[in-house]
């Protein structure tokens, strides 16, 4: 993460041909990276504030156990004003992706969307929980274009000073609902029905979520375990 442009040039390569092949020899198994790309979003039309630290590039791996892990250390210097945060996850994926297959290189076609969520201080963590995973969920995947939603549940930070965070999801989008609204929100050619999407999701976030909560529109990468 960092201030926006702060991302280094060649970032994503590096943790695709260098990173990857690190971690596996830690250990690790699935990897999954994601990298801010130019042209993905966002689709609003919306700029990122300047003084709000973005997300540039994330790195998703599944290992045995996280306890006595090096995995962190296989991450490369980002240098400069950017940082690395690590967490560990318990993950759901109420919509797997079964449609959009990975290119060769592993780059899975359109883009994902990686939102950060706070947990607002007037909701237990039953009650957030209960309404973000119960009651949100099919909203989400009823009125966007998805062909993934992964939920993340963050159990603890790994690194010191992370943000604290309370979950991290991945939501897949065909590259066209990376500039039209319609294609984003299941309506194409129906602007009531891009209407009523658009007001069930507002009104569904607003009851988990306290304000606009980061966004990162990322190219996606998958890495299977080799074994």
């Amino acid at each position: 993460m960092g201030p926006p442009g702060s991302r280094p040039s060649g970032l994503g390569d590096t943790l695709r041909a260098e990173t990857v092949p690190a971690l596996r020899s830690l250990g690790a198994r699935r990897i999954q990276v994601n990298v801010a790309e130019p042209g993905l979003g966002p689709p609003f039309g919306v700029d990122p504030d300047p003084e709000i630290d973005g997300l540039e590039a994330a790195v998703f791996l599944w290992v045995d156990t996280a306890e006595g892990s090096r995995v962190t250390s296989a991450l490369p210097d980002p240098g400069g004003s950017l940082r690395w945060h690590g967490y560990l996850v318990t993950e759901a994926e109420p919509l797997r992706n079964t449609t959009v297959p990975a290119r060769p290189d592993g780059r899975v076609p359109g883009f994902a969307q990686v939102v950060t969520l706070i947990r607002p201080e007037g909701l237990s963590w039953g009650e957030w929980r209960r309404l973000w995973q119960g009651a949100h969920t099919p909203v989400a995947i009823g009125t966007q274009s998805t062909f993934r939603y992964v939920q993340n549940v963050v159990f603890r930070a790994l690194t010191p000073g992370a943000p604290q965070y309370a979950a991290i999801v991945e939501e897949c989008f065909p590259v066209g609902a990376a500039t039209d609204l319609h294609v984003f929100f299941d309506a194409v050619g129906d602007d009531a029905r891009l209407a009523r999407h658009m007001a069930a999701m507002s009104e569904s976030c607003d009851r988990f979520m306290d304000g606009a909560a980061p966004v990162a529109w990322t190219a996606e990468y998958l890495f299977d375990d080799p074994m």
